[in-house]
Parts: C-alpha cells; sequence; structure tokens
C-alpha cells in the first residue's frame, strides 16, 4: 500500500513520516492565513520526504516560514540547513540545544554509555544558525500558539510542544510510540538518563488530548489518558 507524504493529525498539524514504519518523524503547522512552520527535518538525507510532505499540504519547502526543533541530534536537525537555505526561515531552538545546533554536533552523552565517542562522531549534522532561542514555558507565535515544554534528559535543551489550539502534545524523544506501545526514549544517546525519566513526567501536568512522536504514530485521541498510564507505570 502506498503510504502518503503527510498526514493531518489535527486542525493546523501535519506528521510528514520521515523513514518507514513512522520510525521519524517531522511535523508542520499550517496558520490560519496560510504561513507554514516546520518542526525537525529528519536526517541530511531527508530532504525529498520533506518535499513531498510539504507538497502534498500544498506548500512548497521554499515557503516555510520558521524552523522549530526539539533537540540537537542528527537525525531530526541533520535536515534543517537544507530547509534553512530554501526558505530563509529563521531556526528556532532551546537556548541550551542552540550552541550544539550551530556547531552541529551532538551534546555529551551520558557517562555511563560506553560507546558515547563513537555515537557522537557518529551524530555530527550540517551546522546551521539559531536565530531565535527560548527557554521553558515561552509561548511561540507558530500557527495559532506553540508551548515549549523544557524537557531535558534527552539533550541539555530538548524540547516537547504543545499546539494549544488542537490540544496536541509532540513529545519529542522523551518518549516514543513505538510497536503499540508508548516507551520511554533511547537511553543510548540521552545526555542524562535519569532527568529523561523525570522529565516525562511533566506530561502529567499539561492538558492535550492527542500525542505526536518524532518516533512513532500518533494517538488522536484519549492520548493523555495513555500517557499517564505509561507514566504512572514508570515511577
Amino acid at each position: 500500500m502506498t503510504r502518503r507524504p503527510a498526514y493531518d493529525i489535527a486542525p493546523g498539524v501535519w506528521r510528514i513520516p520521515i523513514a518507514a514504519d513512522d520510525a521519524i518523524n517531522a511535523f508542520a503547522f499550517v496558520a490560519d492565513d496560510g504561513q507554514v512552520s516546520l518542526m525537525d527535518a529528519g536526517l541530511p538525507y531527508a530532504g525529498k520526504k520533506i518535499d513531498a510532505g510539504l507538497k502534498y499540504l500544498g506548500s512548497d519547502t521554499s515557503e516555510v516560514t520558521q524552523i522549530l526543533v526539539t533537540h540537537a541530534h542528527n537525525d531530526h536537525v541533520g535536515g534543517v540547513a537544507r530547509v534553512a537555505k530554501a526558505s530563509g526561515a529563521p531556526v528556532i531552538s532551546h537556548i541550551d540545544d542552540a550552541n550544539w545546533i550551530r556547531l552541529g554536533q551532538t551534546p555529551p552523552i551520558d557517562a555511563r554509555i560506553k560507546l558515547r565517542p563513537l555515537l557522537r562522531r557518529w551524530g555530527k549534522f550540517p551546522a546551521v544558525d539559531v536565530a531565535e532561542t527560548f527557554t521553558d514555558g515561552a509561548l511561540l507565535d507558530i500557527a495559532g500558539g506553540i508551548r515549549a515544554v523544557h524537557t531535558p534528559g534527552h539533550t541539555p535543551g530538548h524540547t516537547s510542544y504543545l499546539h494549544e489550539p488542537s490540544g496536541v502534545l509532540i513529545t519529542g524523544d522523551a518518549v516514543h510510540f513505538w510497536r503499540g506501545r508508548i516507551r520511554i526514549g533511547i537511553k543510548f544517546w540521552c545526555n542524562d538518563i535519569a532527568l529523561n525519566e523525570l522529565s516525562a513526567q511533566r506530561f502529567a501536568e499539561l492538558d492535550y488530548d492527542g500525542v505526536a512522536f518524532t518516533h512513532g504514530p500518533e494517538i488522536r485521541s484519549e492520548g493523555k489518558a495513555a500517557m499517564l498510564k505509561f507514566l504512572a507505570s514508570r515511577r
């Protein structure tokens, strides 16, 4: 069965699958005035997937107005430089990951991970300027309002986002949804494994219904109930 290049998961919110089986996702937000913003852009070779996804929802890579990132790992910001060059759109990130994005480098990995030097070398990505930064709780003027929820641990500046108009939470890599189960983010890549666990508990405090994941398909309704059940199992 032919897969669609983008999926509308809520009004104004689209998921763009970058890899097979929804293994990596980017997201597009369409404002009432038609402006399109992008969240993450996949690996460096994912450009055609981004192009096809934006075309499917009636836009183009050159028309992207803002690029928001979840964190400084190559499967999320690897394609950002290409989109930024094509569109001239500013790149926006949490202040604690901004310099890593500017350097094109993965932040330090937890000392308990033995292969961390190799992983950091493998995880390099095209450097890109970060034009704007924010801190926890910022309400970003994107598609009616996206709330920044700082969830460090996977990286120092890892951020999840709540699109307030639609009630969709985008978790980034704090948690994944794989093979029908919510799972904690991959420890292999964490900057601080214990902090990632603690940060995920913030999802119990927020008001949302749908949940979208940068790794895995979305949960379109009753997502908070599913998340609360998962979080209770991790305490």
